[in-house]
């Protein structure tokens, strides 16, 4: 059975100000239904920006976004609801504790009483927390604060589930906990955006890929199909600095 879009992006473009080039540009993307959908590209590309508009945190200059049927229009109480978010930079309250932050992000979407109660403990058990509950947050190592701040994403039981860079820079427990968690949610229906610079992550993780880079789509396909038309590459990583090249990027 073929998969439906979920997402469609159509010539979506973002300036910003003062910069004489565009961070996305006339970007186009298709992302099905059920799919973990890998944006990978090197710094810079755009990755973070078209997740940003994606979720409704920055406007496009020009181009749309449909989700789940209805048009972005930057103020979406209805996508709202059915979007999860972990960004990249940790978005928790450092002098709260664990339950206390997730109360308050519990609460931002509307959850609350018993059913916000039950399922903070259920993911504080998941994620190997539940003993850290009442410790401020500013005492958790960089993987427990990861953990929790994908758990702070989950609370609502989004339908899609956009991650910028969720296991950078942590521990190699806490990133197997991480993943095969995702993997667990993707099973049960939950469509799973994600940006890394894990190649060899995004290779086992992704049933889809697209590279970008300076806010184009340079390919797409499955890891195999990528794989099998770069003949000259043995892997994701390989394809990525061929397409990318290896310059560094600041």
């Amino acid at each position: 059975m073929s998969k439906e879009p979920i997402i469609n992006i159509s010539q979506l473009v973002k300036k910003y100000k003062g910069s004489s080039a565009n961070a996305v540009d006339s970007l186009d993307l298709i992302i099905n239904e059920g799919d973990i959908f890998g944006l990978l590209g090197p710094n810079g590309a755009g990755k973070t920006t078209t997740i940003s508009m994606l979720c409704s945190l920055i406007s496009p200059n020009s181009g749309s976004i449909i989700i789940a049927g209805t048009k972005l229009n930057g103020n979406n109480n209805k996508l709202k609801k059915i979007i999860g978010v972990v960004p990249q930079e940790i978005a928790l309250y450092e002098n709260l504790t664990a339950k206390e932050n997730l109360d308050f992000f519990g609460n931002m979407y509307g959850l609350g009483g018993k059913t916000l109660k039950d399922k903070i403990e259920l993911y504080l058990n998941k994620f190997s927390l539940k003993d850290k509950s009442d410790k401020l947050v500013n005492t958790f190592s960089g993987g427990m604060k990861r953990r929790l701040n994908l758990i702070t994403g989950l609370l609502h039981s989004p339908k899609i589930l956009f991650l910028d860079e969720p296991t950078v820079g942590i521990d190699v427990q806490s990133k197997n906990v991480i993943i095969e968690y995702l993997k667990e949610l993707n099973r049960e229906g939950t469509t799973i955006v994600y940006t890394s610079h894990l190649m060899e992550e995004a290779e086992i993780f992704c049933t889809n890929i697209s590279i970008i880079d300076f806010g184009k789509e340079i390919t797409k396909g499955t890891p195999k199909q990528l794989i099998e038309t770069n003949k000259d590459c043995n892997n994701l990583e390989e394809i990525f600095l061929k397409l990318t090249g290896r310059s560094v990027r600041t």
